[in-house]
């Protein structure tokens, strides 16, 4: 089975470090895998700046300021489009602010792969129809799993985040 992650890059204000691309093919894997997901999954990631993702956050979340990273799940309860020619599932698009990535890494003393990775399970979480935005036990499983992929990946936490990073 094979999963599509495509990458865009649309922002020219961080250098995309090399090996980053293989780690959110690898993040997005792991959080299918860790999931049970048996269907082949087509996910794309755009890169992009504060400006952009600010653009859109308010667009579409009525918040009008950047924010480290946005998810479109384009399934519900757990149904999906399915590209014809492929046989994937559309799971949706993942759009991180780089910029915001950066800063983020270097408030948590860890690296910009490590904070983009997270990012990566973060949002395929959410494309699989996990929510935090109501905080309580749904947040804390969503962390939990978080964690638990990280790990797999060789990537444990090294600090503890804010309930949640706004």
């Amino acid at each position: 089975m094979s999963n599509k992650v495509l990458i865009t890059n649309k922002q020219k204000k961080v250098k995309i470090p090399s090996g980053l691309r293989i780690l959110i093919r690898r993040s997005c894997n792991a959080v299918l895998e860790f999931e049970g997901f048996e269907q082949p999954a087509e996910i794309s990631v755009t890169f992009v700046d504060n400006a952009e993702i600010q653009t859109l956050n308010a667009q579409y979340r009525g918040k009008d300021m950047p924010t480290d990273v946005l998810s479109f799940p384009l399934g519900e309860d757990g149904k999906y489009d399915v590209d014809q020619d492929t046989g994937a599932c559309l799971l949706g698009d993942i759009v991180i602010s780089m910029e915001k990535a950066m800063e983020q890494a270097e408030l948590y003393g860890h690296p910009l792969q490590r904070e983009v990775a997270f990012l990566t399970v973060h949002s395929m979480l959410h494309l699989l129809g996990y929510d935090h935005e109501q905080g309580g036990l749904a947040a804390v499983k969503m962390r939990e799993k978080e964690e638990a992929v990280l790990i797999q990946l060789g990537l444990p936490r090294t600090v503890s985040y804010t309930a949640d990073q706004i």
